[in-house]
Formats: structure tokens, C-alpha cells, sequence
């Protein structure tokens, strides 16, 4: 049951959400326990009064393809990595609708038989009026991440924080899957994590969140109740700030 009593720290977040979350324990596609399970941490946090923004990757897809575009060219796959966020916008967008969220996709790619074009000012509306936005076709343009996109469209709707969720609690001294004692940072600075060369997102993305001062919070995904648990500004993850 949703706690309306607890105050939301960020009121407008921009959530990256990787398609390789979507997979569960599977090489490749969407496990619809997992993708449930993730709507309803996203359901909890949206009912606390939190608008968001949802960037979704293609990951999960395009690796079942992958050896296919072996050699292909590099525009051409990023384009079809583009559509394959699509998809898994869309499953996204099914699994709100059962669990009784009203979510819209918006498509940086024009495909308006399918989803909406991406439009900022109708982004924004939706996120005023209680909606969760999915964000597809990454930036619309080949040689992008995802995580571009995420650092983008946070930047454009005025999000207070981005969100990285992976499967690991956070940003480690070390990868502690390799190295068991490694430590969690609870906070790092823009300026330190370049200094150390820790890998939080991609160079083009790093750059925009720190221009913009955009801070971002590293968490994991599949940790239950995380999401919660940053959204009200608890000790959970790691916040990257300027």
C-alpha cells in the first residue's frame, strides 16, 4: 500500500531504465515477472506524487539480433537498437496499463501509427497531469546511447535528478562482483568520478549532467523497494553531484 504521508525529495525525475533490466534471469527478451515487478516500484513512487520520465533501452532485444548485425553498418544497427527501445516502450506501456497507471510513449523516431512523436511541451503536460512519459528511439539520431537520451530529455523536461538503474546498488571503488571489498561510494563528485575514470554513463552524457548540473543517482533495479527508497532521498545508491 502506497504511504501518502512520506514527502517525495525529487518531485520530477527522469528514471534511465536499461532493456537488459527487462530480461530477468533470460539471455535476451522480456521476462514479464521482472518487467511487472518494476512497474509496480514505479506505480509506488508515482503515487507519492513524483512525476516521471521513463528513457528506455534496447539492449535486451537487439542482443538476441546481435550476431546478424555483425559487420553491419554502424548507423544502420544503431537504428534498428532504436526500434527495439520502441518495443520495449511499448510492453512497458501494456504493463502500466495492467497494473492501473496511465503511462504515454513518445518516440524520438517518427512512427505515429504506433506511439506519439516526441514533443517537449506535451511531455511536460503529461507529467503535470500525473502520467509517466516513456521516452523510445533513443535521441532519434545513430552514434547516441541511450544514456545520451536519458541526460537529453532529463535536461529538456526540467528533471530534478536522473536516475541510473543497473543491477549493481551503486558506484564501487572497484567492481565488486570481481573484488568483494570493494566500497560503495554514498556520494562523488562530478569532478572526482572523472578523476578516477569511474564509468557512470557515457562520455556525451556524463558531459551534459554536469553541464546542466544535473545530478544523477546510481541504484540498483531489482533491489525491492530501491526506487522508493531514492525517491525520498534515503542513504541508497550513489548520487554523482556537481
Amino acid at each position: 500500500m502506497t504511504d501518502t504521508s512520506a514527502t517525495v525529495k525529487y518531485k520530477r525525475i527522469l528514471l534511465k531504465l536499461s532493456g537488459e533490466a527487462l530480461m530477468g534471469a533470460g539471455a535476451y527478451g522480456i521476462d514479464r515477472r521482472t518487467i511487472n515487478g518494476i512497474v509496480e516500484e514505479i506505480k509506488e513512487v508515482v503515487g507519492l506524487g513524483a512525476q516521471l520520465g521513463v528513457v528506455i533501452g534496447g539492449g535486451n532485444i537487439f542482443r538476441g539480433i546481435a550476431p546478424a548485425a555483425n559487420g553491419m553498418d554502424r548507423a544502420q544497427a544503431d537504428y534498428m537498437g532504436m526500434l527495439a527501445t520502441v518495443m520495449n516502450g511499448l510492453a512497458l506501456q501494456d504493463a502500466m496499463r495492467v497494473a492501473g497507471m496511465v503511462a504515454r510513449v513518445q518516440s524520438a523516431l517518427n512512427i505515429e501509427q504506433v506511439v506519439e512523436p516526441y514533443i517537449r511541451g506535451r511531455a511536460i503536460r503529461y507529467l503535470e497531469q500525473g502520467r509517466t512519459v516513456i521516452f523510445a528511439g533513443g535521441t532519434g539520431n545513430p552514434f547516441f546511447t541511450t544514456d545520451t537520451a536519458a541526460a537529453l530529455r532529463g535536461a529538456e523536461i526540467g528533471a530534478e535528478i536522473v536516475l541510473k538503474a543497473t543491477r549493481v546498488d551503486g558506484i564501487y571503488t572497484a567492481d565488486p562482483e570481481k573484488f568483494p571489498a570493494a566500497k560503495r561510494y554514498d556520494a562523488i563528485s562530478f569532478d572526482e568520478a572523472i578523476s578516477r575514470n569511474l564509468a557512470i554513463m557515457d562520455t556525451t552524457a556524463f558531459a551534459l549532467c554536469r553541464e546542466r548540473r544535473l545530478p544523477i543517482k546510481v541504484f540498483s533495479i531489482v533491489k525491492p523497494g530501491a526506487l522508493k527508497r531514492v525517491v525520498l532521498g534515503e542513504n541508497e545508491g550513489t548520487l554523482v553531484y556537481c
